[in-house]
Order: C-alpha cells, then sequence, then structure tokens
C-alpha cells in the first residue's frame, strides 16, 4: 500500500537545507540534508528532494522553516542569498497551500512535544510551570530566538529576530571584548559573539586583551584547539558558555519563559559537556533580583536532528485544521 503524504516541511538555515514529507499520522518520513552551497535557490532544492521521493505526486501541503524574518509571506534569508515567497512555492509545485515560518518559530513548536530522548538536561533536573511559555535559542550560522507561548486553543509561536538584540557585557573582560569588537562592527549584536564567526572573533578578542598570539584561521581550528585544550581556545569555549547563560537567562526573563529554555542550534551538541561543567548554569542563574525566578527554570539542550521539522509538522497540522 501506498503511503499518502499529508506535507512537504522543510528546516533551511544559511548552511543546509533539511526537507521531509509527513505521513497522514503526523510523522516525519524521507528526511534529507542537502548543503544549500550546491544550489542557486531554494525551490531548486525543493525540486531535487521531491523528485527523488515522490515523483508527481506532490503532496497538498508545504511548511518550511526558514533562517530570517518572514515578511508578508516571503522571506530574504539572513545568511543566504536567496530569496522566496509562499506564492512562488504554490505557483511552482502546485501545493494547496504554503507556510514559511521562522526556523526557530518551527524549534519552539517542537519543543513541549519532544521525548525525553530528544532532550539533555542543562543543569539541575526540574519540571517547569505548567502552561508557561517557553523559549528557544541557539547558536550556528546566526544566533536564533523564538518563543512559544500556550493556550487552551493551542500553542502559538512567536518570531523574533533576537539574535541580533546588543550584547551585553557580564565582566571587565567582556567589556573589553565589546570595545575591540566595536572597532569591527560598530555595533555589537549578540549574534557577532554568539555564532559561528562570532567564536572566532571572540577567540580573537581575547588573544589581543591576553597578548597571546591567534594565528587560528577559523572558528573550527578555535573549536578542536580548545576541545583539545589549547589555553586560549579553551579559554573562548568557556567564555563562550557564559555568555550563552548570560543570554538564555535574559531571554528567560524577557518571554517569562518559566516553562523551560531550550537551547538548540549547531555548536551547542557539541560542547554539551562543557556546557554542563562551565558558567553556562551559573550565568544563567546569576540575575541579581531576579534569580531566585531564573533558578525555578529548567534548562535544556535539543539534541533531536530534525527538531525544526518536527516543529514544521505541527504547524502543518495546523495549516491542514485552518483549511477545512
Amino acid at each position: 500500500m501506498k503511503t499518502n503524504y499529508t506535507g512537504l516541511v522543510g528546516d533551511v538555515g544559511g548552511t543546509n537545507a533539511r526537507l521531509a514529507l509527513v505521513d497522514e499520522g503526523g510523522h516525519i518520513r524521507h528526511p534529507k540534508t542537502y548543503s544549500a552551497a550546491d544550489f542557486g535557490a531554494l525551490g531548486e532544492v525543493i525540486g531535487q528532494y521531491l523528485e527523488t521521493t515522490v515523483g508527481r505526486r506532490c503532496p497538498p501541503r508545504a511548511v518550511l522553516a526558514v533562517a530570517g524574518p518572514v515578511v508578508d509571506g516571503e522571506i530574504e534569508f539572513t545568511n543566504l542569498a536567496w530569496r522566496i515567497s509562499e506564492g512562488e512555492l504554490v505557483g511552482t509545485f502546485a501545493f494547496e497551500a504554503a507556510r514559511l515560518i521562522n526556523d526557530f518559530a518551527a524549534q519552539a513548536m517542537a519543543a513541549p512535544v519532544l521525548d525525553t530522548d530528544d532532550l539533555k538536561p542543562l543543569g539541575p533536573m526540574m519540571k517547569g510551570a505548567d502552561g508557561a511559555p517557553i523559549v528557544v535559542l541557539g547558536a550556528g550560522t546566526g544566533f536564533g530566538v523564538a518563543g512559544l507561548a500556550r493556550s487552551e486553543r493551542g500553542d502559538v509561536p512567536i518570531a523574533t529576530e533576537g539574535g541580533h538584540a546588543a550584547f551585553a557585557p557580564y565582566d571587565e573582560v567582556e567589556a573589553q571584548v565589546l570595545s575591540r569588537l566595536r572597532k569591527i562592527h560598530d555595533r555589537v549584536s549578540i549574534e557577532r559573539v554568539l555564532s559561528g564567526r562570532g567564536m572566532f572573533e571572540l577567540y580573537k578578542a581575547l588573544g589581543d586583551i591576553r597578548g597571546v598570539d591567534t594565528g587560528l584561521v577559523d572558528e573550527k581550528a578555535v573549536f578542536a584547539a580548545g576541545q583539545a585544550g589549547d589555553p586560549l581556545c579553551s579559554e573562548t569555549l568557556d567564555r563562550f558558555c557564559g555568555i550563552l547563560g548570560s543570554v538564555a537567562g535574559d531571554l528567560a526573563l524577557t518571554f517569562g519563559a518559566r516553562a523551560g529554555v531550550y537551547v538548540s542550534g549547531g555548536i551547542a551538541p557539541r560542547m554539551v559537556d562543557r556546557l554542563n561543567s562551565g558558567e553556562f548554569r551559573r550565568r544563567f542563574e546569576d540575575k541579581g533580583r531576579l534569580s531566585d525566578y531564573t533558578r525555578d527554570i529548567p534548562t535544556s539542550l535539543i539534541v533531536h536532528p530534525y527538531a525544526a521539522l518536527v516543529g514544521s509538522a505541527r504547524a502543518l497540522k495546523q495549516l491542514e485544521g485552518s483549511r477545512l
């Protein structure tokens, strides 16, 4: 018996495009990852995926999670030279309906339905407040942030560009980092520090502060050397984790995210031991008069490889319901 697919879902970031089909039970089927650098447009990726999975049997609907702000049903990617609209998706692939959502909004939709095996606690095990908001954040090519409002009528994702809020230094060292980055960028956002490129610039700034040679060429080299025990690179990774904790705590306060804060993105899953043994949780909780508030909020790392696809599948279900 042939499987009936209700829709196409996707997770398109600055580096990779992940696509999958959703069956009638809401399950993700045939996930596949493509390198964005190999294609000139998102439509090319979708066309190749559909051709190799369903051929001419195009599913009726599509929900794509995309890295950047969706404005009037259109996305111009923040860290990728692509642009696409919901109308173009419908016109090109003959979908009955198509929706673009922010990639971290999709992660937020996924967070409350992920299994315990899909999450790793960061800090103490605890239960968040029932029915309270959630926030998801993460560093990769850029820095993403989204919230999830809960209600009896269903979950509502809140897409943001929180990664472009200003970076706030925690101590004198980070004030010196900020001063150096201002000479390069003028305005320094969170993403300028908490991203792949940001890790490299943090390494260069710390090296300048410490008077240490910074001969490595990119963030991959910094990460590998830090994991191997190089003093400056190890300090860079520890500082990165501490800044991530501070930002996560600030966002917990901003969203009132008493149900939990979830960390995602391409970098954090590769340094879970450092996140758990370093400054992340201490700085998450260290919020002065509001420290008791953040101390009661659970923090978790999302390790599901296709969390944004899971969230897109939930959004696909909502899209189906809106057209009944």
